[in-house]
């Protein structure tokens, strides 16, 4: 059974050239504190390089600025985890351990509803995301009618288990909001967020899946609407020049 039940995202632009002290911030300063929070399972962030970027298949105008995806991992009591995730912010923000040269253009809590690993990683779909990486592919999509959602659904489950034999592709997991769960910063759209788990150099894992997808299209009425699908790297410590100038 996977323990995880929710993924807490955040999508972020980095203002006024700021990224290295927000790399420094954010890695050595604000996500370690988050780990003491029972329910925490875990957290990473990856980046979107100007390489990435340039990958992008989809970008629109919601999340064409952003630079980095964060995403915590939480357990039951999802509700606690979440309120007490929310109240460390805001305890941090009073100390003065904040990064103000951020925005961040969609961030909030959805359930997980799939997992799943590709046969040639040997490992259980549950164990995916400790699996080391070089990066994702994230789709973001907001569903536009509820009617029609249902064969979308069936089509995209045979979808995402025919993107597995895709080379580089470790493991998809799958969130959407299919519970009661609040924040202080829901989503501002009914998103289903797509996290493919990469062990292969993300641009070229995004090429082939651009080439999978061309052939593997869902042949029904539009359900939902891709606002993002785009590779992002892994970040490495102290490894933080992707946006330095020369």
């Amino acid at each position: 059974m996977n323990k995880v039940r929710c993924g807490f995202f955040s999508f972020t632009e980095i203002l006024d050239g700021e990224h290295r002290s927000y790399n420094e911030w954010h890695q050595l300063d604000h996500m370690p504190e988050q780990f003491p929070i029972p329910g925490v399972a875990q957290g990473q962030r990856w980046v979107s390089s100007p390489r990435c970027i340039a990958a992008r298949l989809v970008s629109d105008g919601l999340l064409d600025p952003i630079h980095y995806v964060t995403l915590y991992l939480m357990t039951e009591p999802v509700q606690r985890t979440l309120d007490e995730f929310m109240h460390l912010g805001g305890e941090l923000h009073a100390k003065g351990r904040w990064h103000h040269h951020r925005t961040s253009h969609l961030s909030g809590a959805l359930m997980r509803v799939h997992a799943h690993a590709s046969p040639r990683v040997r490992i259980s779909a549950e164990a995916v995301p400790w699996r080391p990486t070089r990066g994702l592919f994230v789709t973001v999509q907001e569903v536009l009618d509820q009617s029609r959602l249902d064969p979308f659904l069936a089509w995209e489950e045979g979808h995402h288990r025919r993107a597995l034999e895709v080379p580089g592709v470790a493991g998809i997991w799958t969130f959407a909001r299919h519970s009661p769960v609040t924040t202080r910063r829901p989503m501002p759209l009914e998103a289903r967020i797509t996290v493919a788990y990469l062990d292969d150099d993300p641009v070229a894992v995004t090429e082939r899946l651009a080439e999978f997808a061309r052939d593997d299209r869902y042949p029904g009425d539009r359900a939902v609407s891709t606002r993002f699908a785009g590779p992002f790297e892994t970040i490495i410590p102290w490894q933080w020049d992707w946006f330095d100038t020369p």
